[in-house]
């Protein structure tokens, strides 16, 4: 007979990167640990002061997650913090849209 263990902690990654700099912890947590437990674990901020953990967006191995501080990790997950965008994707589309408009224009 195979006696059940259980699990009281596991293992994640914790992951953060800028353009110039990228970062991925490894982190042991205990069973039952949110997204956001693995990132104020992870002692990321001390390398990222910019990141506001209260405000930043997670995801888990790029897929957003909706309640940081509710989804349960699986040992092995890499929690992903992401930055704010800087410009809207669709503006920037509209920008290079005109750009090429004009271009065709002038032609």
């Amino acid at each position: 007979m195979v006696e059940a263990t259980s699990v009281t902690e596991i293992h994640v990654e914790v992951a953060y990167a800028r353009p110039d700099r990228q970062a991925i912890i490894p982190v042991t947590v205990p069973a039952g640990a949110t997204v956001y437990d693995a990132a104020i674990a992870s002692g990321i901020v001390g390398q990222f002061p910019e990141i506001d953990l209260e405000t930043a967006k997670m995801g888990l191995f790029g897929k957003m997650v909706a309640k940081p501080r509710e989804q349960v990790l699986q040992g092995g997950d890499r929690v992903e913090i992401y930055r704010p965008l800087i410009v809207d994707p669709k503006e920037v589309r509209k920008r290079r849209a005109e750009k090429a408009r004009l271009a065709k224009e002038s032609d």
